[in-house]
């Protein structure tokens, strides 16, 4: 049986695309620049800018800086850091800043473990303090008060504002003995202010 022979690929009608002409001139010329600024480029590079006896002496110093100033900078800041509470309490005059502080000292024995305690007692309002001695600030924050009082700096609505708090803390019977005594000046006080308010006789 005879069978046709099919068509041979030269009988094949051309159905690819003609290929794209790329015109490599501007690519060799790139690399012809590359090439050329290559040979300027040093063969070998420094390692630093300093060579022999001169980087062994500032690896020596560079070393006993980093040994003596790392550990007293993380000592400072662990410091530092770590009476923030003692701060914070002092800044709010809060009545039992120095119960405070001697959890913050004692922290220092147990490596920081009582800082987180400390932090939250120092931003705590105390109102069980309140409750139980009439005020919620420390001793200190009245003794201020008296001496800005002492020399004019307090407005009347202040010096009333302090002798009620005073006079609060007299009725529980929890007013110290500085307390007591700077209650009794602001009356004395009270009482040289009405006597220079009154007018004089004969006037």
């Amino acid at each position: 049986m005879f069978i046709a022979p099919g068509p041979t690929v030269a009988q094949e009608p051309n159905l690819m695309r003609p290929p794209l002409l790329v015109n490599f001139a501007p690519h060799r010329a790139a690399v012809a620049a590359l090439a050329l600024a290559a040979t300027g480029i040093p063969s070998t590079a420094l390692a630093a800018f300093l060579s022999g006896e001169a980087l062994d002496t500032a690896a020596t110093v560079l070393a006993w800086f980093v040994l003596c100033a790392v550990p007293i900078g993380g000592i400072v800041l662990f410091w530092l850091v770590h009476i923030l509470p003692e701060k914070v309490a002092e800044k709010r005059h809060h009545p039992q800043k120095d119960a405070i502080k001697a959890l913050c000292m004692l922290s220092l024995v147990f490596g920081g473990l009582l800082w987180p305690f400390a932090w939250l007692w120092a931003y705590t309002k105390p109102v069980a303090h309140r409750l139980a001695y009439g005020t919620d600030k420390h001793e200190d924050y009245y003794v201020e008060l008296g001496d800005k009082a002492q020399v004019g700096e307090l407005v009347e609505a202040e010096l009333d504002h302090l002798r009620s708090e005073l006079d609060a803390m007299a009725a529980k019977g929890m007013l110290p003995a500085r307390l007591k005594t700077l209650r009794e000046d602001l009356a004395k006080l009270r009482t040289e202010s009405a006597v220079d308010a009154m007018p004089a006789k004969g006037a």
